[in-house]
């Protein structure tokens, strides 16, 4: 009897082992975009994840910004996509549409409802990623643009960076003269130069800001006021090398050589995270008080006072991963996302939970008052189904007429044609 005991004590033992070892191990992959803060909090969010679920592995991919799109894009169209990923909004929003990424699950993030979800946000958050009344994506961030200024490089021309910053597109490139410095026609110090790959952001809020718009109000004709659309392709290309010399897509990016402090790079267009990169990248400069955040300019005769277009990076959970990947996916993103001042003070990025939003500590960071005042005078970045490649077509159209002969006319004409063709195909 004992050793009949004994042999099913161990049967016992033997088949816990089996079951413990045979725990189905969950690999999240996660694709997101370079920032050395992010990763910093991040890598540790996901270890003390990993603690928490011991049969969960997450690895997480970093590319540059600039490349995620075509990335995420060509995993996709090969079934090969990640299980949980970032874009911009712009760029998300076509998966979306075509039901390639899944509903928020809202028992996994610990939610009871959408409208419970909203309640911890602020308004009109999730208003770009809800469909038939389903939400799609958790933010990440919140971000709109401004100008940072190297006050040294103002001053070294005689201007006053307080009083001499550009307020409108024809000071800025007026002002841009005064800072720019060339050997020969190679330029050694921009006064400022565009995110050329990023015009939904940035450049389409200009043309609205002089009365046009890219769609119709019914969506179904491409170009609006060519009026608007003539006066900035034609002051992109006065700001090329065949105009004023004041930049063009072939430099380095602004954003990544300004925190340097090189003489080589007086403005720069970017969100608030800028902050901390620059104090990673030169703490001597962040500390010197030798910089500056001013509004994004208006046009002298603009008929809208429109600024720089805000945007979200949402966190996405690709509807093709299996539904266990899924689950623990939005569980992962909801545990990072639990950190939002984190994500502010180290990241400079904004997760938009209304608590943090009503902080003093919030409202009183550097130069938050320009940020969240030209976002009250903007609206959220242009979003359609076929966005991102409406986004290439006026890319084409602005290096047109920048790094060739091609006319404002002959530019816009292009443009229009083959938007209008992607429309008429819908």
């Amino acid at each position: 009897m004992k050793r009949l005991s004994l042999l099913l004590a161990l049967v016992l033992v033997v088949a816990l082992s089996l079951g413990a070892g045979a725990q189905k191990i969950i690999e999240i992959t996660y694709w997101t975009h370079t920032d050395d803060n992010r990763t910093l909090i991040e890598n540790r969010y996901i270890a003390e994840f990993q603690k928490m679920y011991p049969n969960v592995r997450v690895k997480r991919v970093v590319n540059e910004a600039a490349k995620m799109g075509d990335l995420v894009l060509t995993a996709f169209s090969a079934n090969n996509a990640p299980d949980l990923f970032n874009l911009p909004i712009e760029q998300e929003y076509g998966y979306m549409m075509q039901g390639r990424v899944s509903p928020v699950d809202y028992a996994a993030i610990g939610v009871k409802d959408a409208n419970a979800l909203r309640a911890e946000y602020m308004p009109g958050t999730f208003d770009s990623v809800t469909v038939g009344g389903k939400i799609y994506g958790l933010p990440l961030e919140i971000t709109n643009w401004a100008i940072y200024i190297n006050k040294k490089i103002f001053r070294s021309v005689g201007l006053d960076p307080e009083k001499d910053y550009p307020k409108t597109w024809e000071e800025m490139a007026d002002i841009s003269e005064k800072l720019t410095l060339r050997n020969g026609d190679i330029i050694t110090r921009r006064g400022f130069d565009f995110r050329y790959p990023y015009y939904l952001v940035s450049l389409l809020p200009m043309v609205e800001q002089l009365g046009g718009a890219l769609l119709s109000p019914d969506g179904k004709k491409a170009i609006v006021n060519d009026a608007a659309w003539l006066k900035v392709l034609k002051f992109m290309k006065e700001w090329g090398p065949y105009g004023r010399n004041l930049g063009s897509p072939t430099y380095p990016a602004p954003r990544k050589i300004w925190n340097k402090d090189n003489n080589d790079m007086a403005m720069c267009l970017s969100g608030f995270y800028q902050q901390g990169r620059l104090k990673i990248d030169n703490e001597a400069f962040f500390d010197s008080n030798e910089w500056m955040v001013v509004p994004f300019p208006v046009f002298k005769d603009a008929v809208n006072d429109v600024r720089c277009s805000y945007y979200g990076h949402f966190l996405m959970v690709n509807a093709q991963a299996p539904k266990e990947k899924q689950e623990m996916a939005w569980k992962l993103s909801a545990y990072m996302l639990s950190h939002p001042m984190e994500y502010l003070n180290i990241v400079n990025i904004i997760i938009p939970k209304k608590d943090m939003l009503d902080s003093k500590e919030f409202k009183s960071l550097p130069y938050m008052d320009v940020f969240m005042d030209d976002m009250a005078k903007s609206h959220m970045v242009f979003l359609h189904e076929n966005g991102y490649q409406f986004e290439r077509f006026i890319g084409d159209a602005v290096q047109a007429v920048m790094m060739s002969k091609v006319t404002e006319q002959e530019a816009l004409n292009t443009l229009r044609q083959r938007i209008q063709e992607v429309l008429d195909e819908q």
